[in-house]
């Protein structure tokens, strides 16, 4: 099992995207890239905390492959919006890629390149692509917050 970390907006919508798909062994909603210890949501929404609204992902190599993962989250958020996404704005809410390795840094500054190049935004990608720091698990009610919300008949 290996490790990935993405922050590309509100953590429910992220986290329920890389939820439900093949080799996704786990997925945990927190927090990541701020100064402060043991933030809680409303410290987080505050902006004072630099962390970012993550989802963490255990998955297995052997079915899905890091530039996988990568690939699909450059489809589930805009990567061109600094510091919001939709309605969701602040430095909580940006676009970025925690590398756990060197490989996943690689990986992940190499697909950003092509991204950029290839023509498909007007605007730059800014997604930034920083080394993993502590994460900082979101409350519980976050975990799996938009799978809580739907009715039995539509799981």
């Amino acid at each position: 099992m290996e490790r990935a970390t993405f922050a590309g907006g509100c953590f429910w919508g992220v986290e329920e995207a890389f939820r439900v798909l093949d080799g996704v062994i786990e997925t945990t909603v927190g927090y990541m890239g701020g100064i402060t210890e043991e933030p809680t949501y409303k410290m987080v929404c505050t902006g004072g905390t630099g962390h970012a609204e993550v989802v963490d992902i255990r998955f297995d190599p052997e079915v899905i492959s890091y530039p996988q993962l990568i690939e699909y989250f450059w489809t589930q958020h805009n990567p061109t919006s600094l510091n919001f996404q939709g309605v969701d704005k602040g430095t909580q809410y940006r676009s970025a890629i925690f590398y756990h390795s060197d490989e996943q840094r690689r990986q992940a500054e190499e697909s950003k390149r092509i991204l950029d190049a290839s023509g498909r935004y007007k605007m730059p990608v800014v997604t930034e692509i920083t080394q993993a720091g502590p994460f900082w698990r979101a409350e519980e009610y976050h975990q799996q917050y938009l799978k809580k919300q739907k009715p039995d008949f539509m799981l």
